[in-house]
Protein backbone atom coordinates (compact mmCIF):
# COMPACT_ATOMS: atom_id res chain seq x y z
CA UNK A 1 0.00 0.00 0.00
CA UNK A 2 1.31 3.72 -1.14
CA UNK A 3 0.11 6.78 0.88
CA UNK A 4 1.38 10.19 0.13
CA UNK A 5 1.56 12.96 2.19
CA UNK A 6 -0.30 16.53 2.06
CA UNK A 7 2.45 17.42 -0.06
CA UNK A 8 1.89 15.21 -2.59
CA UNK A 9 5.40 13.43 -2.10
CA UNK A 10 5.03 9.28 -2.27
CA UNK A 11 6.05 9.30 1.79
CA UNK A 12 8.09 6.41 1.11
CA UNK A 13 10.42 9.12 -0.20
CA UNK A 14 11.06 10.40 3.19
CA UNK A 15 12.66 6.78 4.37
CA UNK A 16 16.05 8.67 4.19
CA UNK A 17 15.08 10.51 7.62
CA UNK A 18 15.53 7.00 9.29
CA UNK A 19 18.82 6.03 10.59
CA UNK A 20 20.38 3.62 8.99
CA UNK A 21 20.28 1.42 12.06
CA UNK A 22 16.43 1.20 11.83
CA UNK A 23 16.33 0.37 8.07
CA UNK A 24 18.80 -2.35 8.13
CA UNK A 25 17.49 -4.51 11.68
CA UNK A 26 17.29 -7.48 11.37
CA UNK A 27 13.65 -8.01 12.30
CA UNK A 28 11.93 -4.06 11.52
CA UNK A 29 9.49 -5.46 12.88
CA UNK A 30 10.70 -4.39 16.50
CA UNK A 31 12.11 -1.44 15.52
CA UNK A 32 9.20 1.45 15.80
CA UNK A 33 9.28 4.49 13.68
CA UNK A 34 9.77 7.87 15.73
CA UNK A 35 8.60 11.52 14.98
CA UNK A 36 12.11 13.01 15.07
CA UNK A 37 13.07 10.81 12.53
CA UNK A 38 10.44 12.78 10.04
CA UNK A 39 11.81 16.11 11.42
CA UNK A 40 9.74 16.58 14.11
CA UNK A 41 10.85 18.82 17.10
CA UNK A 42 9.13 18.22 19.86
CA UNK A 43 9.79 21.61 21.32
CA UNK A 44 6.28 22.75 21.86
CA UNK A 45 6.69 25.39 19.56
CA UNK A 46 7.79 24.18 15.97
CA UNK A 47 4.28 22.61 13.65
CA UNK A 48 4.91 18.85 13.81
CA UNK A 49 1.97 17.76 12.27
CA UNK A 50 3.21 16.98 9.28
CA UNK A 51 6.20 15.27 10.22
CA UNK A 52 3.97 12.84 12.42
CA UNK A 53 1.91 12.67 8.81
CA UNK A 54 4.94 11.46 7.48
CA UNK A 55 6.33 9.01 10.01
CA UNK A 56 2.51 7.11 10.46
CA UNK A 57 2.28 6.97 6.49
CA UNK A 58 6.05 5.43 6.57
CA UNK A 59 4.39 2.74 8.80
CA UNK A 60 1.45 1.99 7.13
CA UNK A 61 3.27 0.92 4.64
CA UNK A 62 6.02 -0.96 6.07
CA UNK A 63 3.57 -2.57 8.50
CA UNK A 64 5.67 -0.98 11.47
CA UNK A 65 4.51 0.37 14.97
CA UNK A 66 5.21 4.11 16.01
CA UNK A 67 6.74 5.48 19.29
CA UNK A 68 6.84 8.93 20.26
CA UNK A 69 9.92 10.34 22.39
CA UNK A 70 8.83 10.91 26.58
CA UNK A 71 10.32 14.29 26.47
CA UNK A 72 8.29 15.95 23.65
CA UNK A 73 5.87 17.94 23.24
CA UNK A 74 4.68 18.26 19.86
CA UNK A 75 2.90 21.47 18.70
CA UNK A 76 -0.11 21.00 16.31
CA UNK A 77 -1.86 24.39 15.08
CA UNK A 78 -3.36 25.29 11.42
CA UNK A 79 -2.58 22.36 9.21
CA UNK A 80 -5.82 21.51 8.02
CA UNK A 81 -4.37 18.09 7.58
CA UNK A 82 -4.76 14.53 9.30
CA UNK A 83 -2.14 11.39 10.52
CA UNK A 84 -3.89 8.28 9.67
CA UNK A 85 -2.93 5.39 11.82
CA UNK A 86 -3.15 1.55 10.84
CA UNK A 87 -1.15 0.45 12.78
CA UNK A 88 0.43 -0.03 17.03
CA UNK A 89 1.34 3.17 18.31
CA UNK A 90 2.81 4.21 21.57
CA UNK A 91 1.98 8.08 22.52
CA UNK A 92 4.00 7.20 25.73
CA UNK A 93 4.71 9.82 28.30
CA UNK A 94 4.82 12.94 25.31
CA UNK A 95 2.39 16.01 25.53
CA UNK A 96 0.49 16.89 22.24
CA UNK A 97 -1.06 20.88 22.20
CA UNK A 98 -3.40 20.84 19.46
CA UNK A 99 -4.22 24.88 19.32
CA UNK A 100 -7.54 25.68 17.86
CA UNK A 101 -7.18 29.37 19.30
CA UNK A 102 -6.92 30.40 15.67
CA UNK A 103 -8.32 27.58 13.38
CA UNK A 104 -10.95 29.43 11.22
CA UNK A 105 -14.11 27.84 11.33
CA UNK A 106 -13.96 27.04 7.66
CA UNK A 107 -10.66 24.78 8.01
CA UNK A 108 -12.03 23.19 11.26
CA UNK A 109 -13.36 19.72 10.50
CA UNK A 110 -10.08 17.65 9.61
CA UNK A 111 -9.74 15.30 12.42
CA UNK A 112 -5.75 15.19 13.78
CA UNK A 113 -5.14 11.39 13.71
CA UNK A 114 -7.38 9.23 12.05
CA UNK A 115 -7.70 5.15 13.11
CA UNK A 116 -8.59 3.32 9.88
CA UNK A 117 -8.83 -0.18 8.60
CA UNK A 118 -6.74 -1.49 5.68
CA UNK A 119 -10.40 -3.04 4.53
CA UNK A 120 -12.47 -1.26 2.02
CA UNK A 121 -15.86 -0.88 2.68
CA UNK A 122 -18.33 -1.14 0.06
CA UNK A 123 -22.08 -1.25 -0.92
CA UNK A 124 -23.64 -5.03 -1.02
CA UNK A 125 -26.60 -5.75 -2.49
CA UNK A 126 -29.22 -5.59 -0.04
CA UNK A 127 -32.69 -4.61 -1.54
CA UNK A 128 -34.96 -5.74 1.38
CA UNK A 129 -37.58 -6.57 2.95
CA UNK A 130 -35.73 -7.06 6.01
CA UNK A 131 -37.43 -7.76 9.42
CA UNK A 132 -36.31 -7.30 13.12
CA UNK A 133 -35.12 -9.95 14.70
CA UNK A 134 -34.15 -12.06 10.95
CA UNK A 135 -31.69 -14.43 11.89
CA UNK A 136 -30.19 -13.67 7.87
CA UNK A 137 -29.78 -11.69 5.04
CA UNK A 138 -29.45 -14.00 2.33
CA UNK A 139 -26.45 -13.74 0.98
CA UNK A 140 -22.91 -14.30 1.66
CA UNK A 141 -19.68 -12.25 2.46
CA UNK A 142 -16.39 -12.85 2.39
CA UNK A 143 -15.61 -12.51 5.93
CA UNK A 144 -17.42 -11.40 9.41
CA UNK A 145 -19.03 -8.20 8.33
CA UNK A 146 -20.55 -4.83 9.88
CA UNK A 147 -23.92 -4.37 7.86
CA UNK A 148 -25.21 -0.65 7.85
CA UNK A 149 -28.68 -0.29 5.99
CA UNK A 150 -31.02 2.85 5.21
CA UNK A 151 -34.54 3.23 4.53
CA UNK A 152 -34.69 7.29 3.17
CA UNK A 153 -38.71 6.67 2.64
CA UNK A 154 -39.25 6.18 6.53
CA UNK A 155 -37.73 8.96 9.24
CA UNK A 156 -37.28 7.62 12.46
CA UNK A 157 -35.80 10.04 15.87
CA UNK A 158 -38.23 12.94 14.67
CA UNK A 159 -37.04 15.52 17.46
CA UNK A 160 -39.27 17.73 19.85
CA UNK A 161 -38.55 20.55 21.67
CA UNK A 162 -35.90 23.46 21.19
CA UNK A 163 -33.07 21.41 18.69
CA UNK A 164 -36.68 20.12 17.05
CA UNK A 165 -35.83 18.96 13.33
CA UNK A 166 -37.63 16.27 10.85
CA UNK A 167 -35.46 13.40 11.63
CA UNK A 168 -33.41 11.17 10.22
CA UNK A 169 -33.58 8.12 7.14
CA UNK A 170 -34.05 4.93 8.90
CA UNK A 171 -30.83 3.04 9.34
CA UNK A 172 -30.02 0.24 11.57
CA UNK A 173 -26.43 -1.74 12.03
CA UNK A 174 -25.48 -5.60 12.75
CA UNK A 175 -23.14 -7.91 11.99
CA UNK A 176 -23.05 -10.94 9.84
CA UNK A 177 -20.88 -13.98 9.56
CA UNK A 178 -19.95 -15.21 5.64
CA UNK A 179 -23.01 -17.36 5.41
CA UNK A 180 -24.93 -14.29 6.20
CA UNK A 181 -26.43 -15.25 9.45
CA UNK A 182 -26.77 -11.79 11.84
CA UNK A 183 -25.04 -12.13 15.33
CA UNK A 184 -27.41 -12.44 17.84
CA UNK A 185 -26.04 -9.98 20.26
CA UNK A 186 -26.57 -7.42 17.49
CA UNK A 187 -30.48 -8.10 15.88
CA UNK A 188 -31.94 -6.29 13.67
CA UNK A 189 -34.39 -4.01 15.61
CA UNK A 190 -36.46 -2.53 12.97
CA UNK A 191 -38.36 -3.75 9.77
CA UNK A 192 -37.51 -2.60 6.11
CA UNK A 193 -39.28 -2.98 3.93
CA UNK A 194 -37.09 -2.00 1.23
CA UNK A 195 -33.51 -1.04 1.49
CA UNK A 196 -32.45 2.58 -0.42
CA UNK A 197 -28.63 1.68 0.59
CA UNK A 198 -26.47 0.06 2.42
CA UNK A 199 -22.48 -0.55 3.15
CA UNK A 200 -20.66 -3.30 3.97
CA UNK A 201 -17.36 -2.83 6.72
CA UNK A 202 -15.32 -5.88 6.83
CA UNK A 203 -14.02 -6.20 10.35
CA UNK A 204 -10.44 -5.93 11.57
CA UNK A 205 -9.27 -9.57 12.71
CA UNK A 206 -5.78 -8.58 13.65
CA UNK A 207 -6.01 -5.83 17.15
CA UNK A 208 -4.11 -2.82 17.04
CA UNK A 209 -3.73 -0.77 20.15
CA UNK A 210 -3.24 3.12 20.77
CA UNK A 211 -1.96 4.34 24.09
CA UNK A 212 -0.54 6.85 26.27
CA UNK A 213 0.20 10.48 25.27
CA UNK A 214 -1.06 13.80 27.11
CA UNK A 215 -3.33 15.42 24.57
CA UNK A 216 -4.09 19.20 25.46
CA UNK A 217 -6.89 21.03 23.41
CA UNK A 218 -6.51 25.08 23.45
CA UNK A 219 -10.01 25.56 22.88
CA UNK A 220 -11.36 27.20 19.89
CA UNK A 221 -12.64 31.04 20.11
CA UNK A 222 -15.48 30.74 17.54
CA UNK A 223 -18.81 32.02 17.78
CA UNK A 224 -21.51 29.70 19.51
CA UNK A 225 -23.06 28.35 17.05
CA UNK A 226 -23.69 24.31 15.57
CA UNK A 227 -20.31 24.58 13.80
CA UNK A 228 -18.63 21.48 15.36
CA UNK A 229 -14.89 22.03 15.34
CA UNK A 230 -13.67 18.07 14.36
CA UNK A 231 -9.87 18.42 15.76
CA UNK A 232 -9.94 14.94 17.19
CA UNK A 233 -9.34 11.40 17.07
CA UNK A 234 -11.11 9.50 15.01
CA UNK A 235 -11.55 6.11 14.96
CA UNK A 236 -13.27 3.93 12.13
CA UNK A 237 -11.08 0.59 12.26
CA UNK A 238 -12.85 -2.36 13.98
CA UNK A 239 -10.65 -4.49 17.22
CA UNK A 240 -9.16 -1.28 18.20
CA UNK A 241 -7.71 -0.68 21.84
CA UNK A 242 -6.83 2.79 22.90
CA UNK A 243 -5.38 2.76 26.76
CA UNK A 244 -3.99 5.04 28.71
CA UNK A 245 -4.43 8.09 27.50
CA UNK A 246 -5.59 11.64 28.86
CA UNK A 247 -7.43 13.85 27.12
CA UNK A 248 -7.26 17.66 28.75
CA UNK A 249 -9.02 21.43 27.52
CA UNK A 250 -7.92 24.71 28.42
CA UNK A 251 -8.34 28.11 27.25
CA UNK A 252 -12.01 27.96 27.16
CA UNK A 253 -13.40 31.31 26.99
CA UNK A 254 -17.27 32.73 27.63
CA UNK A 255 -17.84 31.62 24.00
CA UNK A 256 -16.96 28.96 21.80
CA UNK A 257 -18.27 26.70 19.18
CA UNK A 258 -18.65 23.12 20.50
CA UNK A 259 -16.59 20.16 19.03
CA UNK A 260 -17.14 16.67 17.63
CA UNK A 261 -16.34 14.29 20.66
CA UNK A 262 -12.52 14.00 21.29
CA UNK A 263 -12.65 10.67 20.84
CA UNK A 264 -15.07 9.91 17.95
CA UNK A 265 -16.20 5.95 17.09
CA UNK A 266 -17.94 5.58 13.65
CA UNK A 267 -19.19 2.64 11.61
CA UNK A 268 -16.81 -0.17 13.36
CA UNK A 269 -17.22 -2.56 16.37
CA UNK A 270 -15.37 -4.14 18.49
CA UNK A 271 -13.72 -1.11 20.49
CA UNK A 272 -12.36 -0.19 23.84
CA UNK A 273 -11.01 2.82 25.29
CA UNK A 274 -9.87 2.22 28.98
CA UNK A 275 -8.07 3.08 31.54
CA UNK A 276 -7.66 6.98 30.47
CA UNK A 277 -8.66 10.53 31.71
CA UNK A 278 -11.11 12.37 29.80
CA UNK A 279 -12.00 15.92 30.10
CA UNK A 280 -15.82 17.70 30.13
CA UNK A 281 -16.38 20.77 28.28
CA UNK A 282 -17.92 24.23 28.91
CA UNK A 283 -21.45 24.44 28.15
CA UNK A 284 -22.35 27.44 25.98
CA UNK A 285 -25.60 28.37 24.95
CA UNK A 286 -27.05 29.64 21.18
CA UNK A 287 -30.33 29.57 19.15
CA UNK A 288 -31.79 26.45 18.35
CA UNK A 289 -34.07 25.49 14.99
CA UNK A 290 -37.03 26.37 17.25
CA UNK A 291 -35.52 29.52 17.83
CA UNK A 292 -35.35 29.51 21.57
CA UNK A 293 -32.26 29.69 23.25
CA UNK A 294 -30.47 26.21 24.07
CA UNK A 295 -27.57 24.73 25.97
CA UNK A 296 -24.45 23.73 23.92
CA UNK A 297 -21.95 21.35 24.47
CA UNK A 298 -19.08 19.20 23.52
CA UNK A 299 -18.73 15.34 24.53
CA UNK A 300 -15.51 14.52 24.82
CA UNK A 301 -16.43 10.70 24.06
CA UNK A 302 -18.55 10.08 21.27
CA UNK A 303 -20.09 7.29 19.22
CA UNK A 304 -22.07 6.66 15.96
CA UNK A 305 -23.06 2.92 14.75
CA UNK A 306 -20.71 1.31 17.06
CA UNK A 307 -20.95 -1.96 17.87
CA UNK A 308 -19.78 -3.36 20.85
CA UNK A 309 -18.02 -0.21 22.53
CA UNK A 310 -16.60 -0.65 25.92
CA UNK A 311 -15.29 2.37 28.02
CA UNK A 312 -13.66 0.63 31.08
CA UNK A 313 -11.80 2.40 33.93
CA UNK A 314 -12.32 6.25 32.76
CA UNK A 315 -11.84 9.12 35.18
CA UNK A 316 -12.72 12.87 34.04
CA UNK A 317 -10.09 15.26 35.21
CA UNK A 318 -12.74 18.11 36.40
CA UNK A 319 -15.46 17.76 38.87
CA UNK A 320 -17.89 15.29 37.75
CA UNK A 321 -20.65 17.30 39.62
CA UNK A 322 -19.59 20.99 38.51
CA UNK A 323 -22.65 21.85 36.26
CA UNK A 324 -20.82 24.36 34.18
CA UNK A 325 -19.01 21.85 32.13
CA UNK A 326 -21.26 19.15 29.67
CA UNK A 327 -21.33 15.56 30.24
CA UNK A 328 -19.00 13.31 28.51
CA UNK A 329 -20.64 10.82 26.41
CA UNK A 330 -22.87 10.91 23.47
CA UNK A 331 -23.64 8.54 21.18
CA UNK A 332 -26.12 7.64 18.26
CA UNK A 333 -27.32 4.18 16.89
CA UNK A 334 -25.04 2.17 19.05
CA UNK A 335 -25.34 -1.46 19.56
CA UNK A 336 -23.99 -3.16 22.92
CA UNK A 337 -22.08 -0.24 24.95
CA UNK A 338 -20.73 -0.37 28.53
CA UNK A 339 -19.49 1.64 31.07
CA UNK A 340 -17.43 -0.01 33.54
CA UNK A 341 -15.73 1.47 36.41
CA UNK A 342 -16.07 4.67 35.25
CA UNK A 343 -16.50 8.16 37.17
CA UNK A 344 -17.39 10.52 34.62
CA UNK A 345 -19.99 13.20 34.30
CA UNK A 346 -22.60 11.68 32.27
CA UNK A 347 -24.11 8.58 30.12
CA UNK A 348 -26.05 9.53 27.06
CA UNK A 349 -27.48 7.31 24.10
CA UNK A 350 -29.24 9.85 21.16
CA UNK A 351 -31.16 8.28 18.13
CA UNK A 352 -31.49 4.33 20.27
CA UNK A 353 -29.10 2.27 21.64
CA UNK A 354 -29.93 -1.39 21.42
CA UNK A 355 -28.08 -3.13 24.79
CA UNK A 356 -26.05 -0.65 27.51
CA UNK A 357 -24.77 -1.30 30.43
CA UNK A 358 -23.78 0.19 33.58
CA UNK A 359 -21.50 -1.38 35.89
CA UNK A 360 -19.15 -0.23 39.06
CA UNK A 361 -19.52 3.34 38.05
CA UNK A 362 -20.47 6.34 39.19
CA UNK A 363 -22.63 9.20 37.10
CA UNK A 364 -22.33 12.84 37.99
CA UNK A 365 -24.59 15.93 37.28
CA UNK A 366 -25.62 15.40 34.13
CA UNK A 367 -26.95 11.73 35.25
CA UNK A 368 -27.88 9.13 32.71
CA UNK A 369 -30.12 9.75 29.72
CA UNK A 370 -31.28 7.45 27.06
CA UNK A 371 -33.69 5.91 24.42
CA UNK A 372 -33.38 2.89 22.03
CA UNK A 373 -34.02 -0.86 22.55
CA UNK A 374 -33.12 -4.11 24.07
CA UNK A 375 -31.86 -4.84 27.69
CA UNK A 376 -30.56 -1.82 29.43
CA UNK A 377 -28.86 -2.82 32.90
CA UNK A 378 -27.14 -0.64 35.87
CA UNK A 379 -25.80 -2.14 38.58
CA UNK A 380 -23.03 -1.83 41.78
CA UNK A 381 -23.18 2.26 40.17
CA UNK A 382 -23.66 5.61 42.14
CA UNK A 383 -25.91 7.95 39.69
CA UNK A 384 -26.31 11.53 40.89
CA UNK A 385 -29.40 13.42 38.63
CA UNK A 386 -32.87 15.06 39.15
CA UNK A 387 -33.98 11.92 37.93
CA UNK A 388 -31.99 8.80 38.73
CA UNK A 389 -32.59 7.48 34.54
CA UNK A 390 -34.42 9.80 32.52
CA UNK A 391 -35.56 8.61 29.15
CA UNK A 392 -35.40 11.48 26.68
CA UNK A 393 -38.46 13.43 26.09
CA UNK A 394 -37.68 14.84 22.68
CA UNK A 395 -37.02 11.46 21.17
CA UNK A 396 -40.07 10.64 22.81
CA UNK A 397 -39.12 8.57 26.37
CA UNK A 398 -39.03 5.35 24.31
CA UNK A 399 -37.11 1.78 24.83
CA UNK A 400 -38.71 -1.16 23.47
CA UNK A 401 -37.39 -3.58 25.60
CA UNK A 402 -36.68 -4.13 30.03
CA UNK A 403 -34.60 -2.16 32.01
CA UNK A 404 -32.76 -3.75 35.33
CA UNK A 405 -31.92 -1.72 38.49
CA UNK A 406 -29.33 -3.73 40.36
CA UNK A 407 -27.65 -2.72 43.65
CA UNK A 408 -27.33 0.65 42.86
CA UNK A 409 -27.33 4.48 44.93
CA UNK A 410 -29.18 7.18 43.32
CA UNK A 411 -28.21 10.66 45.15
CA UNK A 412 -31.71 12.90 44.18
CA UNK A 413 -30.42 16.53 43.35
CA UNK A 414 -34.31 17.40 42.35
CA UNK A 415 -35.17 19.29 45.64
CA UNK A 416 -39.23 19.72 44.98
CA UNK A 417 -39.53 15.42 44.52
CA UNK A 418 -37.87 11.79 43.97
CA UNK A 419 -38.27 10.29 41.02
CA UNK A 420 -36.03 6.89 39.99
CA UNK A 421 -37.14 7.19 36.31
CA UNK A 422 -37.60 10.76 34.49
CA UNK A 423 -39.58 10.89 30.70
CA UNK A 424 -42.37 12.90 29.38
CA UNK A 425 -44.59 12.35 25.99
CA UNK A 426 -48.17 13.45 25.79
CA UNK A 427 -49.05 11.43 23.13
CA UNK A 428 -49.43 14.41 20.42
CA UNK A 429 -46.08 13.97 18.35
CA UNK A 430 -45.03 11.84 15.66
CA UNK A 431 -41.50 10.49 16.28
CA UNK A 432 -41.52 8.20 13.42
CA UNK A 433 -42.21 5.23 15.64
CA UNK A 434 -44.11 3.88 18.12
CA UNK A 435 -43.26 5.13 21.42
CA UNK A 436 -42.72 2.85 24.43
CA UNK A 437 -42.14 2.80 27.98
CA UNK A 438 -39.64 -0.02 29.26
CA UNK A 439 -41.88 -3.60 28.86
CA UNK A 440 -40.47 -4.68 32.43
CA UNK A 441 -38.88 -2.85 35.00
CA UNK A 442 -36.63 -4.32 37.65
CA UNK A 443 -35.40 -2.71 40.92
CA UNK A 444 -33.50 -4.94 42.97
CA UNK A 445 -31.15 -3.31 45.45
CA UNK A 446 -31.69 0.55 45.74
CA UNK A 447 -30.29 3.12 48.08
CA UNK A 448 -32.22 6.50 47.46
CA UNK A 449 -30.56 9.74 49.23
CA UNK A 450 -33.49 11.67 49.43
CA UNK A 451 -32.54 13.76 52.52
CA UNK A 452 -32.28 17.35 50.48
CA UNK A 453 -35.65 16.98 49.93
CA UNK A 454 -37.17 20.06 52.00
CA UNK A 455 -41.35 20.33 51.46
CA UNK A 456 -43.30 19.31 54.40
CA UNK A 457 -45.67 17.31 52.42
CA UNK A 458 -43.22 14.62 50.96
CA UNK A 459 -44.28 11.48 51.23
CA UNK A 460 -41.58 9.33 49.56
CA UNK A 461 -39.90 8.77 46.03
CA UNK A 462 -41.94 7.45 42.64
CA UNK A 463 -40.87 4.98 39.86
CA UNK A 464 -41.85 7.68 37.35
CA UNK A 465 -41.81 11.42 37.17
CA UNK A 466 -45.42 12.65 35.57
CA UNK A 467 -44.21 11.66 31.94
CA UNK A 468 -47.72 13.29 31.47
CA UNK A 469 -49.40 15.28 33.96
CA UNK A 470 -52.41 16.57 31.97
CA UNK A 471 -53.88 12.85 31.64
CA UNK A 472 -56.94 11.24 33.07
CA UNK A 473 -59.53 9.88 31.51
CA UNK A 474 -61.05 12.14 29.06
CA UNK A 475 -57.77 12.36 27.48
CA UNK A 476 -57.11 11.91 23.84
CA UNK A 477 -53.17 10.42 22.64
CA UNK A 478 -52.62 11.09 18.79
CA UNK A 479 -49.93 8.93 18.93
CA UNK A 480 -50.61 6.56 21.59
CA UNK A 481 -47.84 6.10 24.30
CA UNK A 482 -47.32 2.09 25.34
CA UNK A 483 -47.29 2.24 29.23
CA UNK A 484 -44.49 -0.26 31.09
CA UNK A 485 -46.62 -3.85 32.13
CA UNK A 486 -44.50 -4.22 35.35
CA UNK A 487 -42.84 -2.95 37.79
CA UNK A 488 -41.26 -5.14 40.13
CA UNK A 489 -39.21 -3.44 43.16
CA UNK A 490 -37.24 -4.91 46.41
CA UNK A 491 -34.66 -4.45 48.61
CA UNK A 492 -35.55 -0.42 48.70
CA UNK A 493 -34.05 1.92 51.08
CA UNK A 494 -34.25 5.92 51.23
CA UNK A 495 -32.45 7.92 53.74
CA UNK A 496 -36.26 9.43 54.84
CA UNK A 497 -37.64 6.18 55.38
CA UNK A 498 -40.28 6.62 52.95
CA UNK A 499 -41.59 4.02 51.08
CA UNK A 500 -41.39 3.66 47.05
CA UNK A 501 -44.43 4.95 45.31
CA UNK A 502 -45.54 4.03 41.35
CA UNK A 503 -46.01 7.49 40.38
CA UNK A 504 -47.90 10.47 41.30
CA UNK A 505 -50.69 10.59 38.22
CA UNK A 506 -52.01 7.14 38.42
CA UNK A 507 -54.45 7.37 35.91
CA UNK A 508 -51.51 7.40 33.63
CA UNK A 509 -50.37 4.11 35.16
CA UNK A 510 -53.59 2.59 36.08
CA UNK A 511 -52.26 -0.73 33.74
CA UNK A 512 -48.92 -1.02 35.14
CA UNK A 513 -48.96 -3.87 37.28
CA UNK A 514 -46.49 -2.59 40.58
CA UNK A 515 -45.07 -5.62 42.67
CA UNK A 516 -43.34 -3.78 45.81
CA UNK A 517 -41.47 -6.04 48.66
CA UNK A 518 -41.06 -2.99 51.15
Amino acid sequence: MTTSNSNGKNSILTAALLSTSAILAQDANLVPVRYKDFGAKGDGKTDDHQAIIDAHNYANEHNLPVRADDDATYYIGDTYATATIMTDIDFGKAHFIIDDSKIPVDRRQKPVFQIVSDKPTYSPDIKGPLKAGQENIGRRFPCKTMIIVFNNKVKHFIRHGGNQNDGTSASDCFIVDENGNVDPTTPIVWDFDIVTSSQAIPLDVKPITVQGGIFTTIANQAESKYTYYGRNIKITRSNTTLQNMTHLVTGELDHGAPYSAFYGVNNCANVVIRDSIVTGHKTYTTIGSAGTKVSMGTYDLGAGRTINLSFINLRQSNDIMDGRYWGVLGTNYCKNLLYENCKVSRFDAHCGVCNATIRNSEMGHAGVNLIGYGTFLIENSIVHGRTMLSLRPDYGSFWRGDLIIRNCTFVNRNPSEVCIIGGYNNGKHDFGYECRMPTNIVIDGLTIDDQNILFPTYNGPFVFAGFNGKYDEKYKETYPYIRTKKVTAKNIKTTSGKALRLGYNLHFFKDTEFVYEK
